[in-house]
Parts: structure tokens; C-alpha cells; sequence
């Protein structure tokens, strides 16, 4: 018959040391993986950043572009009122400048120019 374990069992020195290079290698493992993802950090919050100026950026033209698309309020309708009522008034203003000016459809008839006397031959001296 096979032997009953009372539970007690000799400690090997050797499993302790095996247990601890093999914690010391866990360690080791963990430290050398945080080292490496640190320097990945600066660049992964850095492209972040690009990420969300590039969002802003993009949600600025969005917005200028709905501004332009939105149909005219009543006060922007009543100022371009205001400012063709007032462009009507300066073209009636001109067009009646120039209707004063341009009575005279034919130029006046001038006189024709006489031609001055004819002077004497001039006198010789010999």
C-alpha cells in the first residue's frame, strides 16, 4: 500500500531560489515594459493633442459654413432695405444731375472766324 501524506513536506531550498528569479524576472519583465510605453506616452499625448486641435479646427469651418447657409433675419433684411433705398436715392440724384446738364442735345453754332487783315510787305532799306 502506497504511503498516506501527512501534509508535512521538506522545504528545498533550491524551489526558493527558483521562486524568487522567477518574481525577480516578473519584475524585471514589468519594469522593462513600463520603460518602453513611458516613451510611447509623450508621443501617443502629443498626436492626441494634433488629433484635437485638427477637431476644432474642422468644427470652426462647420460652423462658418451653417453661418453662411442660414437663411437672412429680419434685422439683416431690414438694413439691406434701408442701404438699396438709400443706393435708389444717389442713382435718381445722378440721373437727374445728368438730365440738367444735357439739355442741349446739338452744340451752338459759332460764327465763322475772320481772318486778320493781310499785313504790308515790310519796307526796304537801300
Amino acid at each position: 500500500m502506497a504511503k498516506k501524506d501527512t501534509g508535512k513536506k521538506k522545504k528545498d531550498p533550491e524551489a526558493d531560489k527558483k521562486q524568487q528569479s522567477r518574481g525577480d524576472a516578473v519584475r524585471a519583465a514589468a519594469a522593462q515594459a513600463i520603460e518602453a510605453t513611458a516613451g510611447q506616452a509623450g508621443f501617443t499625448r502629443e498626436r492626441a493633442q494634433q488629433l484635437a486641435d485638427e477637431l476644432v479646427s474642422a468644427a470652426g469651418r462647420f460652423r462658418e459654413t451653417l453661418e453662411e447657409l442660414r437663411p437672412a433675419g429680419a434685422d439683416e433684411l431690414s438694413a439691406l432695405r434701408e442701404r438699396v433705398a438709400a443706393l435708389e436715392a444717389r442713382v435718381e440724384k445722378l440721373e437727374a444731375a445728368r438730365t440738367t446738364t444735357r439739355r442741349r442735345t446739338t452744340p451752338a453754332k459759332r460764327p465763322p472766324a475772320e481772318k486778320p487783315p493781310a499785313s504790308p510787305p515790310p519796307a526796304s532799306s537801300t
